[in-house]
C-alpha cells in the first residue's frame, strides 16, 4: 500500500475513533455509584424503583454495551432493535436484530416491545434511549398503512434520491412511535436519549425520525414530499410538537457527530504533515455531482496550489443521495469514490476514500471505498469500464473486481 492510502486509512480510522458508541457514550455519562451525570444534568438513582434501556440504530449495540459498563446490575433490562449483523456483548438488554434499509415484520415486532416498555413505565422509572443511524428504518411501527405498503414507500423514496430529512417527514406521519410519540408512550417517566447523530446540522427530530423530540414537521410538509416525487398520497397523521406535557420530562442529548469525526479527521491530517482544510461538514446533494466537485478541487490544487498547496488534505462530510438509474449494488459512499476516480484520471497523484462511520454503505457489507487517480486505467487493464458500472450504481462489484 503506497503512502497516501496507507495516510488516508489513518485519517478515516482517527474520525472512527472519535465516532466510537461506546467511547461516545462513556464522555457524556458518568456514574459515581449515587448519581448519573448526563451531560449537564444529574439524577439521583435513588428517585426510580427500575432502569431500563430501549432504542435503535446500527450502533445501538455498542451504546447499550456502554450503559451496562456504566451502570452494570442497576439496568433492570430492555430491548434495543439492531441491524443484522450490527449485535454486541450484553448481558441484560435484549438484541433483536432487524431489517435495514427497509423496514420488515421484524422491525415491527420490535417496535411493538420497545412501545410496550415505555407504556409500562411510570414516575419512578428512568427509561435510557439509544438512539442512532438506522434507528428510523429499524423502528417501524405503522399506525395508518400496513407493513408491506410502508416498505414499498420506503422503497421509492431510496430510488428517488429523496433526502433523510425528506424520508423521515414521512416516515414520522406514519408511525405510531416516531416523531416524539415514544416520548408521549412513556411520560410521566424520565426519558434519557443518547443520540449518535448522522444528518447534517445535529436536528434533533431528525435523527432517527426523532422518537423522544418534538416534531417540527406536519402532515403537510409529509404530502408535499410525497407530491414531490410523483410518489401517490397515503393517510398520514399528526405528531406531537413543542410545548406538549410529555417533553417536560426528557433529556435528549447528543453524544456523537459527523463534526466530532471530522475534527478528528483534521488533527490526524496535520499530524501528518498534510495542509489541511474541512470544506464542509454539511455536503448535500446528488452524490456523482458532489464528487465532481471534490475532483475539480483537487485538480485546481494540483494545478495551481489553491486553496491549499501540496501536500494538502481536504477533508468533508454530510449526507449526499443517490438517484437509481441502475440495477447495480453499491451506497454513497462507493458511488462518490467511483465518480471521483473517473474525474481524476490521469490528473495527477490523488487518493480519495469516502467511508461511512457507521461501518455499512448503503446495502452492502463495505463501510466505503478508496481509489487513485489510476483507479480507472487498472480496471481498464481488466477489461472494466468504470463508467458502465456508475451508470448501473454498481460501484461495489466494480471495487471488488478492481482493489
Amino acid at each position: 500500500m503506497n503512502s497516501r492510502r496507507g495516510h488516508a486509512l489513518r485519517i478515516f480510522r482517527a474520525a472512527l475513533a472519535a465516532s466510537d458508541p461506546q467511547e461516545s457514550v462513556l464522555r457524556h455519562l458518568k456514574f459515581d455509584g449515587r448519581t448519573l451525570t448526563a451531560g449537564k444534568r444529574r439524577y439521583a438513582l435513588s428517585k426510580f424503583d427500575r432502569i431500563q434501556v430501549i432504542g435503535a440504530g446500527k450502533a445501538s449495540a455498542q451504546m447499550a454495551r456502554a450503559l451496562e459498563r456504566l451502570l452494570g446490575r442497576r439496568i433492570a433490562g430492555g430491548w434495543i432493535n439492531v441491524k443484522d449483523g450490527h449485535t454486541g456483548h450484553l448481558r441484560r438488554i435484549h438484541q433483536h436484530e432487524c431489517g435495514h434499509p427497509i423496514p420488515d415484520a421484524r422491525g415491527v415486532e420490535g417496535a411493538r416491545h420497545m412501545a410496550a416498555i415505555a407504556s409500562d413505565a411510570g414516575p419512578r422509572d428512568l427509561l435510557i434511549a439509544v438512539i442512532s443511524g438506522g434507528a428510523s428504518a429499524l423502528t417501524p411501527a405503522p399506525a395508518s398503512v400496513t407493513l408491506a405498503e410502508k416498505q414499498e414507500l420506503t422503497k421509492k423514496l431510496l430510488a428517488c434520491g429523496a433526502t433523510i430529512h425528506e424520508i423521515n417527514t414521512v416516515r414520522k406521519h406514519l408511525s405510531s412511535i416516531k416523531g416524539g410519540q415514544l416520548a408521549k408512550l412513556a411520560y410521566p417517566a424520565t426519558t434519557i436519549a443518547l443520540i449518535l447523530s448522522d444528518v447534517i446540522g445535529d436536528d434533533l427530530d431528525v435523527i432517527g425520525s426523532g422518537p423522544t423530540v418534538p416534531d417540527r414537521s406536519t402532515i403537510a410538509g409529509a404530502r408535499a414530499v410525497l407530491a414531490k416525487y410523483g410518489i401517490s398520497q397515503v393517510e398520514f397523521h399528526e405528531t406531537p410538537k413543542p410545548g406538549d406535557v410529555a417533553f417536560t420530562r426528557v433529556q435528549n442529548l447528543i453524544v456523537g457527530s459527523n463534526a466530532q469525526a471530522i475534527g478528528a479527521a483534521y488533527r490526524e491530517a496535520k499530524e501528518l504533515g498534510y495542509r489541511t482544510m474541512v470544506l464542509s461538514t454539511r455536503i448535500e446533494g446528488e452524490t456523482r455531482d458532489v464528487a465532481q466537485v471534490h475532483a475539480a478541487i483537487a485538480k485546481e490544487i494540483l494545478a495551481s496550489g489553491r486553496p491549499l498547496k501540496t501536500p494538502a488534505c481536504v477533508l468533508s462530510g454530510g449526507e449526499t443521495t443517490v438517484t437509481l438509474r441502475g440495477s447495480g449494488k453499491g451506497g454513497r459512499n462507493q458511488e462518490f469514490v467511483l465518480a471521483a476516480a473517473i474525474a481524476l484520471e490521469g490528473a495527477g497523484e490523488v487518493t480519495v476514500l469516502s467511508a461511512g462511520t457507521d461501518g455499512t454503505d448503503g446495502p452492502t457489507d463495505a463501510a466505503g471505498a478508496m481509489a487513485d487517480s489510476f483507479t480507472v486505467q487498472k480496471a481498464r487493464a481488466l477489461g472494466l469500464d468504470a463508467a458502465r458500472f456508475l451508470a448501473r450504481n454498481d460501484s461495489y462489484h466494480f471495487f471488488k473486481k478492481v482493489e
